[in-house]
């Protein structure tokens, strides 16, 4: 059998190892198959958890023919046979004349040795020497004894085993992307499926919703009803000449039920129903939003009478030409593909478009124009009564305690949506079973309602002295809210911490008018609130003194700094000078600068502005000095208890004071 050696270099000398060619060659490319196949494996899999199955597939020694295993032991035994020379030893055979010819691989830095004395048929020895031209030391001692040598490039079993590893591998990671690319291609994101629609498809929709679970916002069940009449009774609009509108859009702040409404009116309708939102149109290909638009059109034709639903439409459908690099995006051509279909219908074509969205400020107007979607329903946060039914709805499938007052729920929330409401009595469940009760009750409710909107309670203070100036901190902010006139009920006042940095709040019910967006608020409204935010601030300086003023008062402060300001600048509530009225009333941010106009009228509002803040502060002082001994009973109330209740704490102050009638919200 042929041999051949390879020089192996350690610390101390380099040394010539004799080895079986065809074998070692043989291995090394089998152990580089393997290697290459357990990394291509691993590209394929994507994972680590997949490639110990692959790593059991590969050639073992167990797993070899037995004609092969019989050749390893030798292979082996002959491997550990190794003769070594000293560099010394191998000059001063070449100086004795025993070295027949040398062959230079400069590239690899071997040097091939062919000894006078060896066998003919036998393999030169492979020396390792340096690279390039760093070895004139040998090639003068191999011209001064008149050895042949040449310069040449390796061409030995490495190199025919390196090219056949690099073509192996290289047919692996072909190999490994179409098995990736089949892979998408069978989970539906081919390279052909792009251009598809993503659209969830349901011939008839098993949403589990009907109107009856919508509840708070009966004006718009009122007008999508009749888009349920329709697609089960068109003739009854085709009838006398009526067309149904082509499009619905649901306009609303987030989580006020408009997904909900077009799931109630698939379960209604019980008419095929394509549902999918702006955002999975566009993808990073051009032309492939526009042409998923065409293929959910395709198909909603093809399964008309139908219904398609588009969540969260401001994502394609946003207003064009605001783009960069001249407005021709991929999004504005998915939005003119979308403007081109909906417009494309005829009237009684039975598909119906329904889109929801809580920015019709960005809308593109040609998207809201009459034949596309010529009608949006508002879909508002709920009043008192919609939050009532709102809470019932949801407290169906949940065990309620008795003590539970669902009115008392209601008025407690105001300015929640329906998904907050949905929100609350989970979080409510939450505790109950954290405290191992078995039915919710009014105390997990009020504790719930506390986290959703202050945030977390945390350890009460043990430090007596800040405990004490808290509670005269809070007591002022309920106190004096519960004797203006304009405020609200008092809900709760408490001193137990809560996340964020808060120390405690006194919690009043928001009036039901102030949701409205045309809400007005008259001069004494805002002269009670200003008053009341600064009962905090006021108490710490009746009772401890100006030294002892903390800075707990610094998100009043700046409530009052900015509601003082729309008093001055844009409600035109300040007594200014009459040619400078209107230029107080309207205010011009000029590129977010400063505003329009002069130095001498922006230091009148200023002092304007601090005169009022005062005025408030100085009102607060008095109410606090004038009701010392009911403030003081009032806080050491708190301390004990913590937290009192809007109700005990106006039976408190009603055995000192006459309490202002404040008319409560009724329901109905």
């Amino acid at each position: 059998m042929q041999q051949n050696f390879l020089r192996l270099k350690t610390s101390s000398q380099i040394v010539i190892t004799r080895k079986v060619g065809c074998k070692k060659a043989t291995k090394r490319a089998i152990g580089s198959f393997s290697a290459s196949l357990l990394a291509a494996a691993m590209l394929i899999g994507g994972t680590s958890s997949q490639t110990p199955a692959v790593a059991q597939a590969l050639p073992r020694t167990t797993d070899m023919p037995s004609e092969l295993m019989a050749q390893l032991p030798s292979v082996r035994s002959e491997e550990e046979e190794e003769e070594t020379l000293e560099y010394g030893e191998l000059l001063n055979k070449i100086d004795n004349g025993e070295v027949e010819s040398v062959e230079l691989d400069q590239i690899n830095g071997i040097a091939r040795v062919q000894l006078k004395a060896a066998e003919a048929e036998a393999e030169p020895l492979e020396v390792k020497v340096f690279r390039n031209d760093r070895n004139l030391d040998l090639q003068d001692r191999l011209n001064a004894n008149d050895v042949a040598w040449e310069v040449t490039r390796n061409t030995d079993s490495s190199a025919v085993t390196s090219l056949v590893t690099t073509g192996i591998v290289a047919m692996l990671v072909v190999f490994a992307m179409l098995m990736l690319l089949r892979r998408s291609a069978s989970s539906g994101g081919g390279a052909m499926s792009f251009g598809r629609s993503k659209a969830r498809f349901q011939m008839e929709a098993k949403t589990g919703v009907t109107f009856e679970d919508v509840a708070g916002i009966n004006e718009a069940k009122e007008e999508l009803q009749e888009v349920v009449t329709f697609l089960k009774n068109p003739e009854r609009f085709t009838a006398i000449g009526a067309r149904i509108p082509k499009g619905v859009l649901l306009v609303g702040p987030p989580g006020t039920g408009k997904t909900l409404l077009a799931k109630a009116i698939a379960g209604e309708a019980g008419t095929p129903f394509f549902s999918i939102s702006g955002s999975e149109f566009v993808e990073m290909f051009v032309g492939v939003g526009a042409s998923r638009v065409r293929d959910l059109f395709k198909k909603a034709k093809e399964n008309a009478p139908c219904i398609v639903f588009i969540d969260e439409i401001d994502a394609v459908g946003r207003q064009r030409g605001t783009g960069i690099g001249g407005g021709n995006d991929e999004r504005e051509q998915t939005l003119n593909q979308l403007l081109t279909e909906m417009d494309g219908f005829e009237g009684n074509s039975g598909i119906i478009v329904i889109a929801a969205t809580n920015r019709p400020d960005v809308l593109d107007s040609a998207l809201l124009r009459p034949g596309r979607f010529d009608r949006q329903v508002a879909v508002d946060l709920p009043g008192l009564k919609g939050r009532l039914g709102i809470l019932e709805v949801h407290a169906r499938d949940k065990k309620i305690a008795e003590d539970v007052e669902m009115d008392a729920i209601a008025r407690r929330t105001t300015g929640f949506s329906g998904a907050q409401l949905a929100n609350l009595l989970n979080e409510a469940a939450i505790l109950t079973a954290r405290r191992r009760k078995d039915a919710v009750t009014m105390l997990e409710v009020n504790d719930a309602i506390d986290r959703l909107t202050i945030g977390l309670s945390l350890n009460p203070l043990m430090d007596s002295k800040k405990k004490r100036l808290l509670a005269y901190h809070e007591v002022g902010h309920a106190l004096i809210g519960s004797l203006s006139k304009y405020g609200g009920l008092l809900n709760k006042v408490t001193i137990i911490p809560r996340s964020g940095g808060i120390g405690g709040f006194a919690s009043f019910a928001v009036q039901e008018d102030r949701l409205d967006s045309e809400f007005l608020r008259s001069y004494g409204e805002i002269i009670d609130d200003l008053v009341m935010s600064l009962g905090g601030r006021a108490a710490e300086e009746v009772i401890f003194g100006e030294a002892e003023v903390t800075s707990g008062a610094s998100s009043d402060i700046r409530y009052v700094s900015k509601l003082v300001k729309d008093m001055v600048t844009n409600y035109g509530m300040a007594a200014l000078s009459p040619k400078d009225d209107s230029k107080a009333a309207v205010r011009t941010d000029i590129m977010g600068g400063g505003e329009e106009y002069s130095d001498e009228l922006a230091a009148e509002i200023d002092d304007r502005m601090r005169e009022i803040s005062q005025e408030c502060l100085d009102k607060a002082r008095k109410i606090i000095s004038d009701n010392r001994v009911l403030v003081d009973r009032l806080v050491d109330i708190l301390i004990e208890k913590e937290t009192l209740e809007g109700d005990e704490f106006r039976d408190i102050v009603s055995e000192y004071i006459t309490l202002p009638q404040k008319e409560e919200v009724k329901i109905g």
